[in-house]
């Protein structure tokens, strides 16, 4: 067999765990090749599944291994436009939709009657046990005998978030038939001065993962794969006088009065998010119209990519995509875009073409390509602003540092000297062992 084609060591142990456990979470890295094992099982077990995962990766990550690692799977993507068709036929032996089919097949769980197994890629999706895809899913999960929860950040806010997608798959075995009385064990009660939130306890995610242990297969990228060296460093940047003025005004009285409008930031999160967006070179109005405060900070980014041969670049708002497009532009450099407007065969292509060498930096959101695209091609990530989504910033940094990489890759932080940014970055950095949401953090902090 070609060795680009031999399963790692660690893929072959993860394929021989899901066959030896009808019921399991696979929680390794990003990275490591988590969909080859559910694969390569799926082979020797045999039957018929069914693959949710997010929509960006259907073709992207699932069709595209499928055709790589076991070419003889007969499989179909089912869309919203031609779901009925894929399910009805019954050649298919792996059926692969996303996260919203659920709401279809709870009404045709007739279309589910051939099929044994189910693998839920990225499960953090069905962590909301009160959202109605998740009720969804809980009313068609007996159908299955053979069950597959797979995610690399799999609590991403708090403890809490694995109840749902554990109970998905053992039917509530191991903590619980019933969430309240799991939160009251894992978590305390605290007045924050609106309303009781819940605090996870010290020891809540040492006691749960003992709980689970004998269903969770989990491998760090590190440990598994050989991969080359990889580096993160933050670059700064100065805000103007003017920026300066702006944010400290904000920062200070929750307003801020320009020429175009008044900015209202009605509570210390908002005041975050606020203070985030104009740090960017803009701010956004109530009424979602883009208030520009300064824009200095792209044309740093733009050198960096300048001087190398491939690059991803994440944003996280409208206007820093705009400003990003306009320089790639001026400066002639061939770019794409992967954000929620782009559809999924527009995004394949784009990924394609990426691997392939003909785009030299690519802009993404990192909620639109944090989770499944390889993009080995490229060797360095550049952040033009922090995200305050723990899951996303690591997942998007798994976009370039996995699996078939060969060379050196590095992560840029951008960041405005004496700001928030540096205090999101910093927790970003931090190995988080609940991978807090960062906004909350923050709105603690202030």
């Amino acid at each position: 067999m070609n060795d680009e084609l031999k399963a790692y060591d660690h893929q072959v142990t993860t394929t021989n765990f899901i066959i030896n456990n009808p019921r399991c979470l696979i929680t390794s890295d990003p990275g490591t090749g988590k969909t080859r094992s559910v694969l390569d099982a799926f082979v020797q077990r045999g039957g018929k599944m069914l693959v949710l995962a997010p929509l960006s990766i259907l073709e992207a990550a699932w069709a595209d291994d499928i055709k790589k690692f076991q070419p003889n799977i007969k499989y179909g993507i089912a869309y919203a436009r031609n779901r009925s068709k894929v399910f009805e036929d019954l050649d298919n032996e792996v059926v692969i939709s996303n996260f919203e089919s659920v709401n279809f097949l709870v009404k045709n769980q007739h279309l589910l009657e051939t099929f044994d197994s189910i693998c839920i890629d990225e499960f953090t999706a069905f962590k909301n046990r009160t959202s109605q895809r998740s009720k969804n899913l809980a009313k068609i999960i007996h159908n299955f005998d053979y069950r597959i929860g797979m995610s690399g950040t799999p609590n991403s806010n708090t403890i809490l978030d694995i109840w749902h997608p554990t109970y998905i798959v053992d039917d509530g075995q191991r903590l619980g038939k019933r969430f309240y009385s799991f939160r009251q064990q894992v978590c305390t009660s605290k007045f924050n001065g609106f309303a009781n939130e819940w605090i996870d306890k010290p020891d809540a995610e040492e006691a749960v993962a003992n709980v689970l242990k004998d269903i969770v297969i989990r491998y760090a990228l590190n440990d598994c794969i050989d991969l080359p060296e990889t580096s993160i460093r933050t670059m700064y940047t100065n805000l103007s006088n003017k920026t300066r003025k702006a944010y400290n005004t904000l920062s200070e009285e929750s307003v801020l009065y320009t020429k175009q409008g008044t900015i209202n930031a009605v509570n210390a999160g908002a005041r975050v998010k606020k203070l985030l967006q104009l740090i960017t070179g803009a701010i956004y109005d109530q009424e979602g119209n883009v208030q520009f405060v300064h824009e200095e900070r792209y044309e740093m980014i733009m050198d960096l990519v300048e001087q190398r041969k491939h690059s991803l670049v994440a944003f996280n708002w409208k206007h820093e995509r705009d400003n990003l497009i306009e320089l790639a532009e001026k400066r002639k450099l061939t770019y794409a875009v992967i954000d929620g407007d782009v559809n999924v065969k527009e995004r394949k292509d784009i990924v394609d073409r990426y691997q392939s060498g003909h785009i030299q930096v690519l802009f993404a959101h990192p909620q639109s390509a944090g989770h499944g695209l390889t993009l080995t091609k490229g060797t360095c990530t550049i952040w033009s602003s922090p995200t305050y989504n723990a899951e996303h910033f690591q997942q998007f940094n798994r976009r370039i540092h996995r699996a078939g990489q060969t060379q050196k890759t590095e992560t840029i932080l951008i960041a405005a000297r004496d700001t928030w940014e540096e205090a999101v970055y910093e927790k970003l950095n931090t190995k988080m062992g609940r991978m807090e949401n960062l906004l909350q953090v923050l709105c603690d902090l202030s």
